[in-house]
């Protein structure tokens, strides 16, 4: 069985390599690296003050991750979890150079169709074409809000109120009914439309009350986090639609191991949620803002990103793994945002650090970069393109769970001991 020496899988010492460490991370010749990165499959930027090219450390463990889980179970142990190859069957989501297609519809054909969110949700959960009539029942914000605001802490993230909200109805669930299909639509139906409202609790119970009865979920969303103008509802939305799945994401796979043991729905969003929080998740929008707001203005984008790749730093929100010709999500937010608001210096800001990512070789902007870019331009407090984005995401997140539910099976995957004997 062939050794992988998993530190160098986890602790990367910085996010780029020089030729020689790559191909020795890789165990290939310079000249194969060399291929490999004219082919697309690993990032690579020049050196600063003429040094020698670097290599995304990232790409390198992926590309590895990919050979060695052809090559048997050990590897496969190792491997195939971190960007490796598939290990799991499912008819949700494929993603492709277009961007996610949910059950065959495009997300982003949808999203610029102005397709209402929970169409969108129920085409994942159920599998039936969005309907655009489609209008789910109000609903009541429970439990207490002024509870749960009390809770809060005075910086807590966007996304902390949600968390409190889902485990208040987790601890209130009746038993019996995980896994039911029918229980939990209907039950996702009624948890989203609170899950949005729950993104004005950092404002007090007036502002939730307000949101939760003004009508759409893009509309809801928006009133929480206090977005003005007739637009408003619409660009949401759109931003809902298009990070509403996207595959086995680790919070996704966090809903479905949830699942797999049987746990109620509101257990499942609650721990798909609680991963979204992640730096290297839904947290990624939060470094994405604390690089806008220490570029300043546009004239400082490069010299900000030069500064980052001289200490070996990756930029926050570039480069995503699966769109190497660049996330087409991320077009259409940052088309809503240019829309809403042209001449936002904070906004063209982000543009330059775009423009200026892209020429130090850092790759495309993500998914993230959209999110924050229309929640500047909607004038949004810090922290609302993560609260964004989870409630989008909550759509996966059910289907995840009602699949893994129908699949039966507890998700179990084996680990390779390699401790002391």
């Amino acid at each position: 069985m062939a050794k992988v020496d998993q530190r160098g899988f986890d602790n990367p010492q910085s996010g780029w390599l020089t030729a020689r460490q790559a191909s020795a991370l890789l165990g290939v010749k310079r000249e194969t690296l060399y291929a490999y990165a004219s082919r697309g499959l690993v990032t690579s930027a020049r050196g600063e003050r003429g040094r020698p090219r670097r290599y995304l450390h990232d790409d390198v463990v992926r590309l590895k991750a990919r050979h060695d889980a052809r090559a048997g179970h050990g590897a496969v142990a190792a491997g195939a979890l971190r960007w490796g190859e598939p290990v799991l069957d499912s008819a949700l989501t494929a993603i492709g150079p277009e961007g996610p297609r949910y059950r065959g519809h495009s997300a982003v054909d949808l999203a610029r169709a102005d397709v209402a969110f929970e169409a969108v949700a129920e085409l994942l959960w159920t599998g039936f074409a969005p309907d655009p009539r489609l209008r789910w029942p109000q609903t009541r914000f429970a439990p207490s809000a002024a509870r749960l605001a009390s809770l809060l802490a005075p910086d807590a993230s966007a996304i902390a109120p949600l968390h409190l909200l889902l485990a208040a109805l987790a601890r209130g669930a009746a038993a019996g009914s995980e896994g039911a299909t029918d229980t939990t639509v209907s039950c996702a139906r009624s948890v989203i439309p609170r899950l949005a409202a729950a993104l004005a609790l950092r404002r007090g119970t007036g502002p939730v009350r307000r949101a939760l009865a003004s009508g759409r979920i893009g509309d809801i969303a928006a009133t929480a986090l206090g977005a003005e103008g007739p637009d408003a509802g619409m660009a949401v939305n759109r931003a809902l639609v298009v990070v509403a799945d996207h595959e086995l994401n680790v919070s996704s796979f966090a809903a479905r191991v949830a699942a797999s043991a049987q746990a109620d729905i509101h257990a499942c969003l609650l721990a798909a949620s609680a991963t979204l929080s992640g730096r290297r998740h839904g947290g990624m929008t939060a470094q994405v803002e604390a690089l806008v707001e220490e570029t300043g203005r546009p004239d400082r984008a490069a010299s900000t990103l030069r500064a980052r790749a001289s200490r070996g730093e990756h930029a926050p929100g570039f480069g995503h793994p699966l769109y190497r010709q660049g996330d087409p999500r991320t077009a259409v937010l940052l088309e809503v945002a240019h829309a809403l608001s042209p001449r936002d210096e904070r906004l063209r800001t982000l543009d330059a650090i775009v423009d200026a990512a892209t020429g130090l070789g850092f790759g495309a902007p993500t998914v993230d970069v959209g999110l924050v870019g229309l929640a500047i331009a909607l004038r949004l407090p810090h922290g609302s393109a993560m609260g964004i984005f989870s409630v989008g995401r909550s759509a996966g997140w059910v289907a995840h769970a009602i699949e893994q539910h129908e699949a039966g099976f507890l998700l179990r995957p084996r680990a390779r001991y390699v401790g002391a004997t």
